[in-house]
């Protein structure tokens, strides 16, 4: 049996998910909602009853549900977390411009950057940094912001005022830092982030995970490359990579 513990922000789409499968004939008995704040999922995770746990968000509620789990449940409960990441894509002078700027939007502004995988830092051959980065101005132009609903958005909202607020705090950082590489317009109303791209000088400058559409990008040299992968590992997240290149070899390595 199951118990479906949705975030606080979505129980309406969770109720939605549980009534269609239970119209496909999952027995309401072995799948049960229980909604509610964090104190629920708190309350959860510490009754050794449980027998395993599938958690989705951040890296540090997770850390906080494996001590809890430790604590109260059975020894080798298992615990399967999928958190968020720093993820970064490479792009190296022999990739096709046209072909990265596609994946550069779709990873890192569609559904507003709210996605796990979202894309969150590029890192660009120094090579051919100008040319890409002004494709991506272009790009980042035809996007619009707005309501989900029409089929004309390209970017909908953020999800609550604390998401909004913390994003906005970020790019406002960045702002007075003199790092905006580009920013297009969003509406005045509602929890709209305007999709940003900000300079920054490696995947290290990030210290935490920017839950919106907001790209960092970085530049390299090519004899740089090793040592950009080896910055990237370092950061202890490994949810996804990107790579643009024609090199077979590269892709190989």
């Amino acid at each position: 049996a199951v118990l479906a513990k949705p975030a606080e922000q979505t129980p309406l789409i969770a109720t939605r998910a549980l009534a269609v499968l239970h119209q496909a004939g999952v027995p309401p008995h072995a799948l049960q909602l229980l909604p509610g704040s964090g104190d629920v999922g708190a309350a959860l995770t510490s009754d050794a009853r449980i027998n395993g746990v599938a958690f989705t968000g951040s890296t540090a509620t997770a850390l906080k549900i494996r001590a809890t789990m430790a604590a109260h449940c059975a020894p080798g409960t298992p615990l399967i977390a999928e958190t968020g990441g720093l993820n970064a894509m490479i792009v190296d002078s022999t990739a096709l411009p046209e072909h990265a700027v596609r994946d550069i939007i779709n990873g890192a502004f569609r559904s507003a950057g709210q996605r796990c995988s979202a894309l969150r830092c590029i890192y660009v051959q120094e090579d051919i940094a100008d040319n890409l980065l002004s494709m991506l101005k272009g790009a980042m132009d035809e996007l619009r912001v707005g309501d989900p609903w029409h089929l004309s958005t390209d970017v909908g909202p953020v999800i609550d005022q604390t998401a909004y607020q913390g994003i906005a705090d970020h790019i406002a950082a960045a702002k007075a830092e003199g790092r905006i590489i580009h920013q297009i317009a969003a509406p005045a109303t509602g929890h709209f982030i305007a999709p940003t791209a900000i300079r920054v000088a490696g995947i290290e400058d990030m210290t935490k995970e920017v839950f919106g559409p907001v790209l960092h990008v970085a530049t390299f040299k090519a004899a740089e490359l090793d040592q950009v992968i080896k910055t990237i590992n370092a950061t202890g997240y490994g949810l996804t990579f990107g790579l643009h290149t024609r090199i077979d070899d590269r892709v190989q390595t």
